[in-house]
């Protein structure tokens, strides 16, 4: 009877705290906080857990570490806190690391302007990345000649870059038909910044806009181009399909939508081996079974 009691004791003391629903809905609402505010959440309760618990067990016992020592103790504070809270494996060595990486960077005696100026300069760029989880990236000039090959021959064609970045493609596309509607939306400040003045130097036709594409309707374009992220492309399809016309289409880079197949993949032979993902938009019977 006696190993009986102890694996009843193990089970006990060894069950969840939670109940598995409560658990669920704690999961559930963490995961509709962007990953980042996550990331900030495991790294300020890890450095609270590692003064209120861990420093005083060292103090106890007169015990003095370095201070990168220290750092790496909350970094694994950190990152076991990340992945309870469900965050993605890759994010493990930022959390484990984040500290240490700050304390060596401090030792080497930089003055806190570089430090505000390196902020405010990723923050230009990046701007909502924490909230929309869409980095910045920039289509290849590859990209640029193989999406001119997918637009529609007709005069007057109505294209869109959601996230135009610096304007490249907008620049290019408007050289080779003077005749057409090219339009962009860029969020990220910097970036809008450089490609307005690429559009004033070069005097294109196209236009570009600064703000949040998601507001803006898309009903008027035959071609909408993408260079996101997985994580808006499920939506996004949605949008399009709700506001496009039947028959134009939706060009993604890299990204494909999911459990959606495209119409034509085209293979770029770019840096990063990208690809484009052709969707012709359905008709409005056939969007039940298209989404």
């Amino acid at each position: 009877m006696q190993p009986k009691a102890k694996i009843s004791n193990f089970t006990f003391f060894c069950k969840p705290a939670l109940p598995e629903r409560e658990r669920h809905a704690v999961s559930a609402w963490l995961q509709s906080f962007s990953p980042s505010l996550v990331a900030l959440f495991s790294q300020v309760a890890a450095t609270l857990v590692a003064l209120m618990l861990v420093a005083p067990v060292f103090a106890i016992f007169e015990l003095e570490i370095p201070s990168i020592a220290a750092a790496l103790i909350q970094g694994g504070i950190a990152a076991f806190l990340g992945v309870r809270l469900g965050l993605a494996s890759w994010w493990l060595p930022i959390n484990l690391l984040f500290s240490s990486a700050l304390v060596s960077t401090l030792s080497f005696g930089i003055a806190p302007s570089w430090f505000l100026a390196g902020f405010v300069l990723l923050f230009l760029i990046y701007w909502s990345v924490f909230r929309s989880q869409v980095p910045l990236y920039l289509s290849s000039r590859k990209a640029w000649a193989a999406v001119d090959k997918l637009l529609p021959a007709k005069a007057g064609v109505r294209f869109l870059d959601l996230g135009a970045g610096l304007g490249g493609m907008l620049n290019y596309l408007d050289t080779q038909h003077p005749d057409g509607k090219f339009s962009g939306m860029e969020i990220a400040p910097l970036p809008f910044v450089l490609g307005w003045a690429r559009k004033k130097t070069t005097r294109g036709n196209y236009s570009l806009q600064w703000g949040d594409f998601w507001p803006h309707s898309l009903a008027d374009q035959d071609v909408v181009y993408a260079y996101l992220s997985p994580v808006p492309m499920a939506r996004l399809w949605r949008k399009v399909c709700e506001e496009m016309p039947s028959g134009s289409h939706f060009i993604s880079n890299t990204f494909p939508v999911p459990d959606v197949e495209s119409e034509s993949v085209v293979d770029l032979d770019d840096f990063h081996h990208s690809r484009l993902y052709v969707y012709r938009i359905p008709a409005r019977q056939e969007m039940d079974t298209s989404v």
